[in-house]
């Protein structure tokens, strides 16, 4: 296998510093050409001193002279702003991109690198969420394959491997049930910050462990699942295991199901989009089926978590719905993160703008940045940000 130059996107974060740490330990499989951070600059220096990539971009333009002197005796190449995420994603300096920027931010250099026709390595599911139909009808016509990172989506990606002529049935996608499983809405009033940031199974960013308390995460992974497998809204199902083994299943229309398992480690399914087709020996930990023994399966509560109703209903609308959604949901969960908003008016914030930002059946891109800026305005003045 050559060695394969990597843009991470997103290099500070829990998904691109694990994808570092898989880089480091097959050097001559990988290279980290490209770094990108919107605000740590101190880890982000630290990854290019470390690594040496080609280039790095720093979201923050206050920050840029701090990198820039810091790498002074380096080769690196040092950019900054918004506008050069975009400008890097389109240069010929890398072979695989790993999205890993948190929220609607990441769309832009995602699109931007699948129209260079470079594969990408997605992490991001809110580029899938906010415009799917565009992203992939652009990788289709690129002929560039977007591989999923997220867990579930890697798992349904794995369980296809060598099935591409056989229609699926549907897809299950598991969700652990987040901290608050079984809990009622009596309990979850007064759910503060620090409570839903303890996650039972993962480690993760913030964002991504509150989406995951309040189960949005999974309506997210849905809509993301629509697009990247093709599929009508009715061909995806959510089962709460609250093990986490079983990353996800497919089920086929001869009624097999196959599903994919294993430890719950994120480096699992970034190794395998970094490396694909090959998988790469190493020495994580196994899952041992004698512990634990048992593995449960329920339905989700969706009268208690309400997002994943609401998610399930931009789903099956489609248009830009799902973009509000995501937009409202981003504004809400950066409110409850500074203690601004209750846990449960999170979902009354995002029900309100999804019924206040007008319905466009297929928009086009500038009209889901526009659908996005609206619903993140509306959604900033229920909360009084």
């Amino acid at each position: 296998m050559m060695q394969k130059r990597i843009a991470i996107f997103g290099s500070t974060g829990s998904i691109g510093t694990q994808a570092l740490e898989v880089i480091a330990a097959n050097p001559s499989l990988f290279t980290a050409e490209v770094l990108t951070a919107q605000s740590n600059d101190d880890l982000l220096i630290k990854q290019a001193l470390q690594f040496n990539p080609n280039i790095v971009v720093i979201g923050d333009e206050t920050r840029y002279q701090k990198v820039k002197d810091a790498l002074a005796k380096t080769d690196t190449k040092v950019f900054a702003g918004e506008k050069a995420l975009e400008e890097v994603a389109a240069m010929d300096c890398y072979d695989l991109m790993l999205a890993g920027i948190v929220g609607f931010a990441g769309l832009k250099p995602t699109l931007q690198a699948v129209e260079q026709g470079k594969p990408v390595a997605l992490a991001n599911k809110e580029t899938l969420v906010v415009a799917g139909d565009i992203v992939m009808q652009k990788a289709i016509e690129k002929r560039v394959p977007i591989i999923p990172v997220d867990s579930e989506h890697s798992a349904i990606f794995q369980c296809l491997v060598g099935e591409n002529l056989n229609p699926i049935d549907k897809i299950i996608l598991t969700a652990s049930g987040g901290p608050f499983l079984g809990k009622k809405p009596n309990f979850l009033v007064n759910v503060k910050r620090d409570h839903a940031l303890q996650h039972p199974n993962w480690s993760m960013g913030a964002k991504i462990t509150i989406d995951s308390a309040t189960l949005m995460n999974k309506g997210l992974e849905m809509i993301e699942a629509k697009w990247l497998f093709n599929l009508k809204p009715d061909q995806v199902q959510v089962l709460v295991h609250p093990q986490s083994i079983i990353h996800s299943m497919v089920q086929f229309e001869d009624g097999s199901i196959k599903a994919q398992m294993g430890l719950p480690d994120m480096k699992l399914p970034i190794q395998y989009a970094l490396a694909f087709p090959q998988r790469l020996a190493n020495k994580f930990p196994r899952y041992d089926f004698r512990r634990p023994n048992t593995l449960n399966f329920e339905e989700p509560d969706i009268k208690t978590f309400r997002n994943l109703a609401l998610a399930t209903e931009a789903l099956h609308k489609g248009g830009n719905l799902p973009c509000v959604l995501n937009a409202a949901n981003e504004i809400a969960v950066f409110a409850f993160l500074r203690n601004r908003v209750g846990f449960l008016d999170m979902t009354d914030v995002i029900e309100r703008t999804m019924e206040k930002v007008a319905f466009i059946g297929q928009p086009t891109l500038e009209e889901y940045f526009e659908s996005d800026a609206e619903a993140r305005e509306f959604a900033a003045t229920l909360i009084h940000l």
